[in-house]
């Protein structure tokens, strides 16, 4: 059975840090584009905010360089997201996924293609 369980969310004051963890298991995760989104209030569409590639490549989305990192272990079966200097636009529900696509990145991926967790509310207060 395909998982994919985020965990490390929380409450953090602005420019604090949390470090969001995804546990796979079901499927090989090292042939997989991993990923990480968020769903903010009022918004219609996850946006996509790190993303890894089997090669070890990494995506960005803009909003976040210089603040948050995407990592996996050696074994490729947990994804990592350390965010750093969080600002409120930060706050969302926080998702893992997994495409097995060529070319997949996080700004391809929706919640129609591959697989996802269930997520992890981050809200950062002012």
């Amino acid at each position: 059975q395909v998982q994919l369980v985020e965990s490390g969310g929380g409450s953090v004051q602005a420019g604090g840090s949390l470090r969001l963890s995804c546990s796979t298991s079901g499927f090989r995760a090292e042939n997989f584009y991993m990923g990480w989104f968020r769903q903010v209030p009022g918004k219609e569409r996850r946006e996509g905010v790190a993303g890894i590639r089997p090669t070890g490549a990494r995506h960005l989305a803009d909003s976040v360089k210089g603040r948050f990192t995407v990592s996996q272990d050696d074994a490729k079966k947990n994804l990592y997201l350390r965010m750093d200097k969080l600002e409120p636009e930060d706050s969302g529900i926080y998702y893992c996924a997994a495409d097995s696509r060529p070319g997949a990145t996080i700004w391809s991926m929706t919640p129609d293609n591959g697989f996802w967790g269930q997520g992890t509310q981050v809200t950062v207060g002012s």
